[in-house]
C-alpha cells in the first residue's frame, strides 16, 4: 500500500499513526486531518488504520469506530446517519460529500478525510458555518404570504405546482456544494452560493408564497447572485444528486424576465 506524504511545503505535518489491531487482514488506512485550537500546533494528518471486517461499510461507521475505540480526541459533526441531517458533510477522498453515505470501498487506496473546504475550522473536521448559515437566513426561508389562510385548510397547490419544487425542497443545508465553489471561496462573505441560492429557489417557486417580487428584489445585487460562472463544481459534488447550477440558472432568468 502506498505511502501517504505531504508536500514538502505543506504547513500540515505528518502526525501520529494507529496501528491495526494483531491479526487484522483487511486493513485499510484514513489520513485524517486533526487541529485543535488550544494545543498552539500546526495542523497534522493522523493515520489510522481499521479492520475492515471489524467496520461498518460507510466511512461514517469508520470515524465512529475511530472515535469509540482509538481516539476519543477526533471531532467531527454527524446525526442521522442517513443522509437527511447533512451534519457530517465533509472533504473525503478529494470530494465534497456525506460521511454516512459514502461507502468505504468506493474508494481505492487510503481515505483521506479533510472538513469541508474554504471555511474556517473548529476543531478537527468541524468547519465554522456561520456565515453559511447567516445567508440562509437572509433568504427569509419560510411561506411569506399577504393574505390570510383559508379556515379550517391548509394553503393548498395543484400537482402541477407542488412538482416545482421537486429538485429544490430536497436541498439538506449540508454545504458540500457551496464549499466546492470556487466563486464561493472567494467571495463568500458576499456571494451566496449554490446552496442557498438554490434555497431561494425553492420559495420564489412556491405558488402558495407571493413575496416573489420582494425575493428577487433581495438577490439583486452584483455579488449574492451574479458571482456565479457556471463551473459546475456544485452540480458535481451535491451528495442529494441536485443541480444548484441549474437553480442558480433559472434565478438568472427570472431576474431578465422582470426588467
Amino acid at each position: 500500500m502506498a505511502e501517504f506524504t505531504l508536500p514538502a511545503n505543506s504547513k500540515i505535518g505528518q502526525g501520529r499513526t494507529f496501528k491495526a489491531p494483531d491479526g487484522a487482514k483487511r486493513i485499510k488506512r484514513f489520513r485524517i486531518y486533526r487541529w485543535n485550537p488550544d494545543d498552539g500546533k500546526n495542523p497534522s494528518v493522523d493515520t489510522f488504520e481499521l479492520d475492515l471486517d471489524q467496520t461498518g461499510p460507510m466511512v461514517l461507521d469508520a470515524l465512529i469506530k475511530i472515535k469509540n475505540e482509538v481516539d476519543p480526541t477526533l471531532t467531527y459533526r454527524r446525526s442521522c446517519r442517513e443522509g437527511v441531517c447533512g451534519s457530517c458533510a465533509m472533504n473525503i477522498d478529494g470530494t465534497n460529500t456525506l460521511a454516512c453515505t459514502k461507502a468505504i470501498e468506493d474508494i481505492r487506496g487510503d481515505v483521506k478525510i479533510f472538513p469541508l473546504p474554504h471555511t474556517p475550522v473548529v476543531k478537527d473536521l468541524v468547519p465554522d458555518l456561520s456565515t453559511f448559515y447567516a445567508q440562509y437566513t437572509t433568504i427569509k426561508p419560510w411561506l411569506q404570504a399577504k393574505s390570510s389562510p383559508p379556515q379550517n385548510s391548509e394553503r393548498l397547490q395543484s400537482r402541477d405546482d407542488r412538482a416545482k419544487l421537486d429538485g429544490l425542497w430536497e436541498c439538506i443545508l449540508c454545504a458540500s456544494c457551496s464549499t466546492s465553489c470556487p466563486s464561493y471561496w472567494w467571495n463568500g462573505d458576499r456571494y451566496f452560493g449554490p446552496a442557498i441560492l438554490l434555497q431561494a429557489l425553492r420559495w420564489i417557486d412556491d405558488s402558495r408564497d407571493d413575496h416573489t417580487g420582494e425575493r428577487l428584489d433581495e438577490l439583486e445585487d452584483p455579488f449574492r447572485l451574479y458571482r456565479c460562472h457556471t463551473i459546475m463544481n456544485c452540480t458535481a459534488t451535491c451528495p442529494k444528486s441536485l443541480n444548484p447550477g441549474k437553480a442558480i440558472a433559472d434565478l438568472k432568468i427570472k431576474m431578465a424576465e422582470r426588467m
